[in-house]
């Protein structure tokens, strides 16, 4: 029998795998990528008796290659918390999916194995902008304030690294920061040998500082979206911007949107804190995935951008729109 671990290069997905072969170590293939490279099963070259866990990747892209799997004997065990629809019953899927609005997927491992390795899902949820729940379990955990602190910086940190279209956008491959936190049981003690993490948060604060300088492309009070320069630095910080945009306001959506290397938009979507619903339908609608809070879009096309604002505008609707300070980007 061959193992495949299977998940996404964000916080959230590495530290997912982190705490569940913590818990039963395996000798595994890891497949992952950037945090929109999310269409991974497709790659696992699994046969008959082979076992497939996969972690934070939603089942809607995933399905076919899924399918493929369970028809060849290939055992899944899927954990995640984004919406899936028309998810097949088969003996060989074990599918653990919560789509609440404040559950992430370390989340559920963290449940699975009862809190054993919690200080990691701490991380996970300050990563993927859950500080409510996040601050819960650090409170379960009795962390101290101070480090329940230097969790929330790993967790952004590494969240951060896993944005990119590609990997020459990304400061580390998501492969290579799993291998180096792999030796650590205790997050902290992570944090204190790897000095990448510093690296990675003062990239993560100078790209913000980058975003937050930009002006909205288009407003409304309900919603904002931001079209960043063709930049590296801004595919980066898209879904740190993001994060930051939903805290700072947190009764409003908001979009933060790159262009890709093909000309095309690859979006960013939070749905608004103080309401944290409708983000994966919305993307859905565009050919996105996502979660009740946050979704993403990739390949939005670039002439479509007035129609994606309306929709957004729309979707997330405030007592009035107000016009953009600047041109639809579009052109």
């Amino acid at each position: 029998m061959q193992y495949f671990d299977v998940c996404n290069g964000d916080a959230d997905g590495l530290f997912a795998l982190h705490q569940l072969r913590l818990a039963t170590p395996r000798d595994a293939v890891l497949i992952t990528g950037p945090k929109r490279d999310n269409a991974l099963l497709q790659r696992v070259q699994a046969r008959r008796g082979d076992h497939v866990t996969v972690l934070d990747l939603s089942f809607g892209v995933n399905r076919a290659a899924a399918l493929a799997l369970l028809a060849r004997g290939v055992t899944i065990d899927y954990i995640d918390h984004h919406v899936a629809t028309n998810l097949p019953r088969h003996p060989l899927l074990h599918a653990q999916i919560d789509t609440a609005p404040d559950v992430c997927t370390s989340i559920l491992v963290d449940r699975r194995l009862a809190g054993r390795h919690r200080a990691w899902a701490v991380a996970a949820a300050y990563g993927d902008n859950l500080p409510g729940a996040a601050h819960q379990l650090a409170r379960l955990a009795g962390l101290a304030c101070a480090d329940e602190a230097r969790l929330r910086e790993l967790g952004e940190n590494v969240n951060y690294a896993g944005y990119g279209d590609s990997l020459n956008d990304l400061l580390i491959a998501p492969a290579a920061l799993y291998a180096r936190l792999v030796p650590y049981t205790d997050p902290l003690d992570f944090i204190a040998a790897c000095p990448l993490l510093a690296t990675l948060g003062a990239s993560r604060r100078e790209d913000l500082g980058l975003a937050c300088a930009q002006r909205p492309a288009g407003a409304s009070s309900g919603t904002e979206v931001y079209a960043l320069p063709d930049e590296r630095w801004a595919r980066r910080v898209r879904g740190a911007f993001a994060n930051r945009l939903a805290l700072a306001a947190p009764d409003r959506a908001h979009a933060v949107l790159t262009l890709a290397v093909d000309g095309t938009w690859t979006v960013s979507v939070r749905a608004p804190l103080a309401a944290p619903a409708g983000a994966d339908r919305f993307c859905r609608r565009f050919g996105g995935a996502g979660r009740a809070g946050a979704g993403g879009i990739a390949g939005l096309p670039r002439a479509a951008f007035d129609t994606f604002v309306a929709a957004f505008q729309a979707a997330f609707p405030g007592a009035r729109e107000t016009a953009s300070a600047h041109p639809s980007p579009r052109d």
